[in-house]
C-alpha cells in the first residue's frame, strides 16, 4: 500500500513498511523523489541512520504528535 505523494514533503514522518530483515519503522522525510524518499530512521534497529527507502514501502503518513522512540 502506498499513500498519496501529495502528503509527502522534508520533515514528515512516515511509515516504512517491514523488508528484508528490517521491520516496520518510523523514518523523517528529508528530500522527497519521483520513486524514493531520503532521510533517517527513527525507530527500531537502524534508528539513526541514513536511508533511501522507495515510495512503494510508505504506509503512512504519521501526524508529529504521535511519533514513538520505540
Amino acid at each position: 500500500m502506498t499513500v498519496d505523494v501529495h502528503l509527502l514533503t522534508p520533515g514528515c514522518v512516515v511509515l516504512i513498511a517491514a523488508f528484508d530483515d528490517s521491520p516496520e519503522h518510523q523514518f523523517q522525510v528529508e528530500e522527497v523523489y519521483e520513486d524514493l524518499v531520503t532521510g533517517t530512521v527513527l525507530t527500531g534497529p537502524l534508528a539513526g541512520e541514513y536511508g533511501e527507502p522507495e515510495i512503494e514501502l510508505i504506509t503512512a503518513v504519521i501526524p508529529q504528535e504521535t511519533t514513538t522512540d520505540s
